[in-house]
């Protein structure tokens, strides 16, 4: 009580006294704080009952008034006392004794102030980024202390000031002898110690304000003005043993540096208050991002960012349930690292486990997202040990599992994790975890050289048909990210010799060629009868398409292929017999319905692949190895053998077999367009493609229908309910059957959309 009478009647004083230079205003208050500690007999009163917040608070609001009233960059008598004399080195030292309790919080919010509201910068000066450093190690030291709100504050202005001046992170790593030496010699407020900083700081002051000391006293005290600064250099490191420079030596951090900002940071995000937690990984999200090479080796090799980063994802990995609904792990709404928080009191859609994934999925977009944002050489680092010790160590067991339920859940969080990653690093390591490195031609000897490739294709094929869905739908959500591995592992490396066709020389016979240049006996497209969709009404005008596609090469210049593009096209038109196709009798879901999807998908995959630089024509014949043997690859053999069971299948694997069969047919590139979109290349011996397959199928269903009372209307009715036309009624026999034939014959017409746009996008200058 007596010490805030004291307070308010100092403020009293100094409101009617009159005002004093700057400069000896602020030694007046720096006095009082040293006073207090060679006067004060009472160490455990807390610090708010002393005037020291309030004299703390007047030397910033001098300071930042000094700096407003002097130009730019111009340092003032008031900065000139607080860097000569040490006094961040002082404050540093009572905060780290908390004396008064209290004081290290007070310490902190000085610190943080002062670099927050001083322009000019400070943090060069040895002065002030030697105190800064140790008082970093100071944080994070304790979690749920008093004193964290302030730690992170004072965490975060310094993560921001090296953000504006990123050559100045070098001043922050440090050599591990050094550091762990002096952490064995922590200092001890002594009044002593005080008053050898009071004998500097009067040498100073105005001449007529000595402080008056008996002669012995004095003495003794000048033999310790002496010693002081002496002391502070011993306390700190030289600016030789810090990395200052951009020179080669310094550019490359040595083992035995140590990163004190991110070890603290670290210790933060472990806070038990989620908004700790959170500003310690947007501290962390700065740091990550500095360009300067010490700094992001330094970070990589001599911190546990990595070994933090994976060890959470892992720890929140094995806490989900062992059975979780794939709907909900697809539908949880999106997730965003900082915005986590979650009730299940107030979530009407809640389910178990919900919290856990949600704390998953929120710590691997942090991951994503630090990597997105990092360093090169960070980025990469903390990708590779994501990989190695979660996707490896803990993703993969659960994934080669036997037990249904566990394959389905962890492919489940396998398409998630695919969805939701963006950082093209990341995206690396998550490609070459699923598919492997290798990009030389399979065989069917060594297609399990992979296994967990292999196993995720197996299971395209599983009997469980969710999980067969499943993982269907992560290698579809897999092709439509921005990777040339990915497509060029799965399809595109088995196709580069063209070896799936029989190479005949061209004779005299074969060139059945009229004097327009079409092929004898072509059709026009607006006169064929069987082309009846693509009506002027239904047509797209030429401005619609987009020429994304790669340009031609002048090597291989581009004939007019219009006849070539019917033929194809009405060749996949007319696949399904009559007697089996039933979409002429339901408005609307003509040939024509697919065109605009088709275009607009193609120009996004064309939008993708701009970059990998693949040919605009198939590879010369002279020049490919047609002589070796052909196989598929282990992906497209497994989609061929369930395409090839598509009367025979659940409708939903079905319309997911379709799926990503349509989604390699839209890729750009001259030889996946020829082996999954030309029904009229001349395939090799024993070879088969996509059109053949479908060819059988039909050939197969020419025979069924024959034993099929009453098939055409059976079909359509089945198609109405399929289209919500027609309410659920009795069970149809061969439900399967027919349900599988609607899907050919609307693949079929999707198929013919998507090689007609290929085309017409292709040949648009």
């Amino acid at each position: 009580m007596f010490s805030k009478f004291t307070s308010i009647l100092q403020h009293a004083v100094e409101a009617l006294a009159p005002s004093l230079p700057l400069q000896e205003d602020f030694v007046y208050h720096w006095k009082a704080i040293t006073h207090y500690y060679i006067e004060t007999s009472d160490d455990k009163a807390p610090v708010t009952d002393t005037n020291i917040p309030s004299h703390l608070e007047q030397m910033l609001d001098i300071l930042v008034q000094e700096e407003n009233e002097r130009e730019s960059g111009e340092t003032g008598p008031c900065m000139e006392y607080l860097l000569h004399h040490k006094i961040l080195e002082t404050l540093y030292t009572l905060g780290k004794a908390d004396c008064p309790p209290g004081m290290k919080q007070q310490v902190l919010a000085f610190y943080t102030k002062l670099l927050g509201r001083i322009r000019q910068p400070l943090l060069p000066h040895i002065n002030v980024h030697r105190p800064v450093q140790k008082l970093i190690r100071l944080c994070g030291e304790v979690l749920a202390t008093p004193t964290e709100n302030e730690e992170i504050q004072f965490l975060c202005i310094v993560c921001a000031k090296l953000k504006q001046d990123p050559y100045l992170v070098n001043f922050f790593l440090e050599n591990k002898l050094k550091a762990m030496a002096l952490q064995g010699s922590a200092s001890v407020i002594t009044e002593d110690m005080i008053k050898d900083h009071e004998s500097v700081t009067t040498d100073t002051g105005q001449p007529g304000q000595p402080e008056e000391t008996p002669g012995a006293a004095g003495a003794e005290l000048m033999e310790k003005e002496d010693e002081l600064p002496q002391q502070a250099e011993e306390l700190s490191f030289s600016l030789d043993e810090l990395n200052v420079t951009s020179s080669p030596e310094s550019s490359t951090a040595c083992p035995n540096q140590d990163y004190n900002l991110v070890n603290s940071l670290l210790n933060l995000t472990k806070s038990p208050d989620g908004r700790i937690a959170v500003k310690a990984c947007e501290g962390l999200m700065l740091l990550v991002s500095l360009p300067e090479p010490a700094a992001a080796k330094c970070l990589t090799q001599s911190t546990c960012l990595c070994e933090l980063l994976t060890d959470r994802l892992a720890t929140l990995y094995k806490a989900l349930p062992q059975s979780l609904d794939p709907l909900d792990i697809e539908t949880v709404e999106a997730i965003n690292w900082g915005l986590d928080s979650y009730s299940h009191k107030e979530d009407a859609s809640a389910f178990p486990g919900k919290r856990a994934l949600i704390s998953f999925l929120s710590w691997f977009d942090y991951c994503d997202q630090l990597i997105k944002e990092a360093q090169k050489t960070t980025a990469v680092a903390m990708a590779k040990a994501v990989r190695e010790r979660f996707f490896i160590d803990v993703m993969e067991p659960q994934l080669m599992q036997t037990s249904e339920i566990g394959i389905l859940t962890s492919t489940a969080l396998l398409h998630r994790i695919v969805r939701q990653v963006t950082s093209d690093v990341l995206l690396q390591e998550l490609v070459y975890f699923i598919l492997g490195e290798h990009r030389e031609p399979e065989t069917l000897a060594d297609i399990n050289r992979h296994p967990l490739r292999h196993r995720l294709i197996e299971h395209c094929d599983h009997i469980s048909d969710e999980i067969s869905i499943m993982t269907l739908r992560m290698f579809e959500h897999l092709l439509q990210k921005p990777h040339e591995h990915i497509l060029y592992n799965l399809v595109l490396r088995n196709l580069e010799e063209r070896n799936y066709m029989e190479y005949k020389p061209p004779c005299q016979e074969d060139k059945d060629v009229v004097e327009n240049g079409q092929i004898a006996g072509a059709v026009d497209l607006e006169e064929d009868p069987l082309f009846t969709d693509l009506s002027p009404d239904n047509t797209l005008s030429a401005q619609e398409w987009l020429s994304a596609s790669p340009p031609v090469s002048p090597e291989h210049p581009k004939n007019d292929g219009k006849t070539e593009v019917h033929k194809i096209v009405n060749s996949f038109l007319c696949l399904v017999p009559d007697e089996a196709k039933s979409s002429y009798h339901v408005e609307g879901t003509g040939y024509d319905t697919y065109l605009r999807d088709a275009h607009r998908q193609f120009r996004d995959y064309c939008v993708i692949c701009l970059r990998w630089e693949w040919p605009g024509s198939p590879r010369s014949l002279e020049k490919c190895n047609l002589e070796a043997s052909f196989f598929e690859g282990h992906f497209l053999k497994v989609l061929f053998e369930r395409m090839g069971r598509i009367l025979d299948q659940p409708y939903d694997v079905n319309l997911q077999v379709t799926s990503v069969l349509s989604k390699l047919s839209l890729f750009p590139h001259p030889h996946i367009h020829e082996y999954l979109l030309d029904p009229y290349v001349n395939l090799a011996s024993g070879c088969k493609s996509l059109f053949s397959v479908i060819v059988r199928v039909v050939g197969d269903l020419m025979v069924r229908i024959q034993r099929i009372p009453d098939f055409t209307p059976k079909l359509l009715l089945v198609r109405k309910r399929l289209l919500g036309l027609e309410p659920e009624g009795p069970i149809i026999d061969h439900m399967t059957l027919l349900e599988g034939v609607i899907v050919l014959e609307e693949f079929c017409k999707e198929l013919a959309a998507i090689a007609f746009v290929k085309y017409h996008t292709s040949a648009t200058p």
